[in-house]
């Protein structure tokens, strides 16, 4: 009877030590995925948010000195035809192809994809302007181009613009989600640590419920010439 009861006290230790042993298994995959979430989404908000938006600021910047480069050749005597204002123009558009092609590369969600497309075709249409413009300026129409560079031009240009808050907004908008999503994970995480720590403490206490019950059950079953 003795042998008997000592030996269901050691199954039943084995079987929650058994228990224990898998929650903190399970437990422990479920906070490596946490953590690898929250790492997935600090790094997404950096390269895919944060750096695009800084791009955005870049371009923007870019479209800008190339409208003020060729409105202040429209106000000087100069030819806007020397190669000065050509090499200027050129080298801003292939900042700016360089800054686009680096965002598309970052992981886009639909609406950017759309904005993007629309941005790189109001870029193509303000750079084929600009160059109609320079055209119409060689040809000694000064008069012409500052109107296409006024009217048409400022349209394009301003859609350009559009298109860029645009990005900008969504990327805010993408950002505050993958905040909140770490912010979840950060609670799940959080969560599962305290459920392993309360698990440990609580079947340790019933381990050693076990092990004093066998010790006052062994004592009990002693010889009487022994007490």
């Amino acid at each position: 009877m003795k042998w008997s009861f000592i030996i269901q006290q050691k199954l039943k230790a084995a079987l929650l030590l058994t228990a224990i042993m898998a929650l903190i298994i399970l437990s422990t995959f479920i906070s490596r995925s946490n953590i690898r979430g929250m790492d997935n989404s600090f790094s997404a908000i950096y390269e895919d948010r944060l750096v695009p938006t800084i791009d955005i600021v870049y371009i923007s910047e870019n479209l800008y000195h190339k409208r003020i480069a060729l409105s202040r050749h429209f106000l000087s005597d100069t030819r806007v035809t020397s190669p000065a204002i050509k090499v200027q123009l050129q080298a801003h558009n292939q900042c700016i192809d360089s800054l686009i092609n680096a965002f598309e590369k970052t992981n886009l969600v639909k609406e950017e994809s759309a904005s993007l497309s629309a941005l790189k075709s109001h870029i193509k249409a303000y750079t084929s302007l600009e160059q109609n413009v320079l055209q119409l300026l060689e040809a000694d129409n000064k008069k012409a181009g500052q109107e296409l560079f006024e009217q048409q031009g400022t349209l394009v240009f301003q859609q350009a613009i559009k298109q860029l808050n645009k990005l900008t907004k969504i990327q805010s908008v993408v950002g505050q989600k993958l905040l909140k999503d770490s912010h979840s994970e950060a609670i799940q995480f959080q969560a599962v640590s305290t459920f392993q720590i309360t698990i440990a403490i609580v079947i340790g206490l019933l381990i050693l419920g076990l092990i004093h019950s066998a010790k006052i059950t062994d004592r009990g079953n002693q010889p009487f010439h022994l007490n």
